[in-house]
């Protein structure tokens, strides 16, 4: 089947070139996002694969359906960036990735949690002008620490028992608790979860429950000085009320590898271009702010399994073997 593979880079090129010599498509890639201003590189291509910052809204979707596009195939777990209604209306099959590598995620946010702790990133630009004062590097020690995990699939539990083996006390919160979770992981409602928690990890999807859950009124009830981890999804964290937490000192540490507005930066070089993003580039301003530009997933495992289930959809949708992981619209329930 001929595929029109939307916003690769050379590891994506790499990974899937490799999963496609045992299904043999044709792969056809194209550097740019899907746009609505792009979409139409996508003519008489049976399948469009799309990755987490492309576009397939109502407008996008319809350009592809007249252009003959009938299988979608996700390079991601999310979807929210797919308007699956209009998806559906239209008769189009929409594929995605389940899991890839749940401990890649978990281990970048543990990654996130001990360098805004010791300050490492700024220790290392120290080190390297001849700067070895401690002063403005302390930390504290994890063990005894609470954290809070928010949303527990597979992610989130890799998550728990990592900073469990650190010696914290992990609470949870969940709509759904999971049958997978460990005993030390203690489902607590959020507002208990805000008030104990030092440390607070965000690992839920993206759904009209959770956009913005972390506003002002979920920071105000936050403990001062409390470290907010995010490498779920971007609009999960209201990004101005969170510089407001940063300036009166309620947040102490912010990590985050995702940001609601990412689509605009992430993936791309735009180390010679003004970014005129003030949000994103008040946030950089903070000394106790580490931003990664949605990395968490950047394994060779995790490139590996998104290639291969990738390929697997599309063959499974062409009639061939495999299971085909689909997204309808009620995954949005």
């Amino acid at each position: 089947m001929r595929v029109a593979v939307f916003s690769t880079k050379g590891y994506d090129r790499t990974f899937l070139d490799r999963a496609n010599e045992a299904h043999q498509h044709e792969l056809v890639y194209f550097d740019a996002r899907l746009t609505a201003e792009t979409a139409p590189l996508a003519q008489d291509f049976p399948a469009v694969c799309a990755f987490v910052n492309d576009r397939l809204d109502h407008e996008v979707l319809q350009i592809l359906h007249q252009g003959g596009t009938r299988m979608i195939a996700l390079r991601s777990a999310g979807f929210n960036h797919v308007d699956l209604p209009e998806a559906e209306a239209l008769g189009m099959t929409v594929g995605r990735v389940p899991a890839y590598s749940p401990h890649a995620v978990a281990e970048h946010a543990v990654a996130l949690v001990l360098s805004l702790n010791r300050m490492t990133f700024r220790a290392y630009n120290r080190v390297r002008e001849g700067n070895f004062s401690l002063d403005g590097l302390i930390g504290f020690d994890l063990h005894g620490k609470t954290v809070g995990v928010i949303g527990t699939g597979k992610i989130g539990l890799i998550f728990a028992e990592i900073m469990h083996g650190f010696g914290c006390r992990i609470l949870a919160s969940d709509p759904h608790p999971s049958a997978d979770a460990k005993d030390f992981v203690e489902y607590v409602p959020l507002e208990r979860l805000y008030a104990e928690s030092d440390i607070i990890s965000l690992h839920c999807p993206l759904t009209p429950e959770t956009d913005h859950l972390i506003d002002d009124q979920a920071i105000a009830q936050m403990k001062d000085g409390v470290m907010l981890i995010n490498t779920g999804r971007g609009r999960v964290v209201d990004t101005r009320a969170v510089i407001e937490g940063l300036k009166r000192g309620k947040i102490g540490h912010l990590g985050l590898d995702v940001y609601e507005e990412e689509e605009k930066l992430f993936f791309q070089d735009l180390s010679q271009r003004v970014i005129n993003d003030d949000l994103f580039m008040r946030l950089i301003t903070f000394h106790n702010v580490l931003i990664t530009g949605h990395q968490a997933f950047f394994t060779a495992e995790a490139l590996t399994n998104i290639a291969e289930t990738t390929l697997t959809n599309i063959t499974a949708y062409e009639g061939g073997e495999g299971t085909l992981h689909q997204v309808t619209v009620q995954h949005m329930a």
